[in-house]
Parts: C-alpha cells; sequence; structure tokens
C-alpha cells in the first residue's frame, strides 16, 4: 500500500536544474570521485534548502500559514469569506504581511503542478484516518481559490497553481513529524535527483563547470591606493 509519505517522497527526487543541484555538479566538477564527494556535494546542496528564495521550509511556512487561517476564517467552508481573507493576504494585511500566499506558485510548473495533484489524493485519504477532514475541506478550498485571487490581484495572463509544499507539511503534522525534520526528509528525496544528474554529466562530459560573469557597472576610472 502506497502511504501520503511515501508518494511525496517519490515526486520529489528531482525538478529539473533546481538551485540545489547545482552545488554537486559544481563541487565534482573537477574530477573529485562523485561517491566520496556525495557526503560533500549532499551538505553544500542541503544547505541552500532553507534559502529565503529557494526552499525556506516552504513547507513550514504553508503551516504556520493555515494555523493563522484557522484562527482568523470562521466558515473553513465560505468561499467568499476565504476570498477576502487571501485578498487580505496579498495586500500585507495578513499572517506575515509579505504579500505571499505560500504553497502557491512554482517556477516551472505554471498551468498545474502534477506532483500536488496526485499528492492531493493520498492526502485526503489519509486526512479522513486521521479525523482531519475539516482541515482538508480549508486546504482544498485554498487550492481552488488562490490561484484565481492571485491571478486577479495581479492582473496576469499567466496562470499559477499549488505546488508539492502545499500539503506536504499537512501531511507531516498528520504523521506527527516535528517541523525541523521537514526540510531534511525533502533532501532525503532530492538527494536521488542530485545523484543521478551528476552521474549523468559524468558519463556525457569530462568538463569543469565554470559560470561566466559578465560585470554590468560602468567603467570607472583606476584610482591608486595611496589616493583613496
Amino acid at each position: 500500500r502506497v502511504t501520503a509519505d511515501q508518494r511525496y517522497l517519490q515526486h520529489q527526487p528531482d525538478a529539473g536544474e533546481n538551485p540545489a543541484h547545482g552545488h554537486p555538479c559544481a563541487d565534482s566538477a573537477g574530477g573529485r570521485y562523485v561517491y566520496d564527494a556525495q557526503d560533500g556535494c549532499a551538505a553544500g546542496a542541503g544547505a541552500d534548502l532553507p534559502a529565503p528564495h529557494h526552499r525556506r521550509g516552504a513547507n513550514i511556512k504553508v503551516c504556520q500559514m493555515f494555523e493563522a487561517m484557522k484562527k482568523e476564517i470562521r466558515d473553513w467552508t465560505d468561499e467568499e469569506e476565504i476570498r477576502d481573507y487571501l485578498k487580505r493576504m496579498l495586500n500585507k494585511e495578513a499572517f506575515d504581511k509579505s504579500g505571499l500566499i505560500y504553497g502557491i506558485g512554482h517556477a516551472v510548473y505554471t498551468v498545474s503542478d502534477p506532483r500536488c495533484n496526485i499528492f492531493k489524493g493520498f492526502v485526503e485519504k489519509l486526512a479522513v484516518e486521521k479525523g482531519r477532514q475539516k482541515e482538508f475541506v480549508l486546504y482544498s478550498n485554498i487550492h481552488k481559490l488562490a490561484p484565481e485571487v492571485v491571478a486577479e490581484h495581479k492582473k496576469m495572463q499567466k496562470k499559477v497553481s499549488a505546488n508539492i509544499d502545499f500539503y506536504s507539511g499537512f501531511v507531516y503534522s498528520m504523521l506527527d513529524l516535528p517541523p525541523e525534520l521537514y526540510t531534511p526528509i525533502f533532501a532525503i528525496a532530492r538527494i536521488a535527483g542530485w545523484s543521478a544528474h551528476r552521474i549523468e554529466e559524468l558519463v556525457n562530459s569530462s568538463k569543469i563547470i565554470r559560470p561566466a560573469y559578465l560585470s554590468v557597472q560602468p567603467e570607472r576610472p583606476y584610482t591608486k591606493l595611496e589616493d583613496r
């Protein structure tokens, strides 16, 4: 029987050239034996996950957001009340006042995140088993309404959708896992993708990874050290 936590791990091994993937590839590009380098590569990649513009414990932030919603939204089935709260979030008037709805949007998956759509069915079964159907209804309503509210607020042509982290924190909470383990569990799944990318590069190319940088600063005259 495939459980919700197993399904989550199966859908996290790879997401293309994600930020954390650059660490293992660059770290071993100089010719280090990939298995010897794996501990250091995994540490470097894992350290990128909590970065502010990457993973940042995204599922933890989603859980915190829903805790605030459960206190402030009186009727979890009232779509108009939910819409109003989401608009307040986007206007930086609710939750952490960042103007963000966490778990909504992805750099690659725009029309929909197939991982999230598949995962949702397993989440619903677990919510029934754990007696948390009412919370699942709130999650489902946010899943449905948030993309509409975001598109309306930002007047976007491009669609946004819920991503895999929208439900993952909810699953971990139902499994009584502490938040400190959310990011490490994600890394356990993704290390398979990090390794596969690097092995593929070793098989097909032996070139060192050396990114090029182009300065956009205007040219300035050189000032001698004693004149500075």
